[in-house]
């Protein structure tokens, strides 16, 4: 999901690089929500990953 969000960051700076205005606020905000839903499950993932059985 990360690779995801840093694409769309990419395709808007390219967009922004050659004046496409609604490519570069759609692109960026694909990539903003890529990021935090990555964000988010990480997170999650941090608390409810690997667990000690030995308890």
């Amino acid at each position: 999901m990360l690779r995801w969000a840093a694409i769309f960051f990419i395709i808007a700076i390219v967009a922004a690089i050659f004046g496409f205005g609604g490519v570069v606020d759609a692109a960026s905000g694909i990539a903003k929500v890529l990021f935090f839903v990555f964000l988010i499950l990480f997170i999650v993932s941090l608390f409810t990953g690997r667990r000690n059985s030995s308890m």
